[in-house]
């Protein structure tokens, strides 16, 4: 199986040559994805801004790779502490709605984000090929 880099316009490493995730077969693994704002490629203010962008950002790797949110096996958050759940929590239940199908989910508290980043989270899933 061949190896395709995954990029997603706004979403690069700054001067890095990381791509946002990578796909091999049906399995997509992503870097860490932060709440940066696409747009701008600055980091907004404040948690929940962050994690809405966040979850968008991931869809929008998810969606580059071929998938859906659906195909999300795993994520992990890293967050400078555990209050951070609670900004989580509403947006992971808005985008899975389903309590018997969601990803599983682990949340670890991790001091040394980049500057102005709440949190940053890695994803794998797992997308069919048609």
């Amino acid at each position: 199986m061949t190896r395709r880099s995954i990029v997603v316009p706004g979403l690069g490493h700054n001067s890095s040559p990381i791509p946002a995730a990578g796909l091999v077969g049906p399995l997509l693994v992503t870097g860490s994805v932060s709440g940066v704002d696409r747009s701008t490629g600055t980091v907004p203010p404040g948690l929940p801004t962050q994690v809405r962008n966040l979850f968008g950002n991931l869809r929008a790797i998810v969606e580059a790779a071929g998938g859906t949110m659906d195909d999300l096996v795993k994520l992990t958050f890293l967050v400078p502490d555990r209050s951070a759940r609670a900004e989580i929590d509403p947006v992971w239940c808005e985008t899975f709605p389903d309590p018997a199908s969601r990803p599983a989910r682990h949340v670890s508290v991790y001091r040394d984000l980049p500057p102005g980043l709440l949190l940053q989270c890695e994803a794998i899933a797992h997308i069919a090929e048609d």
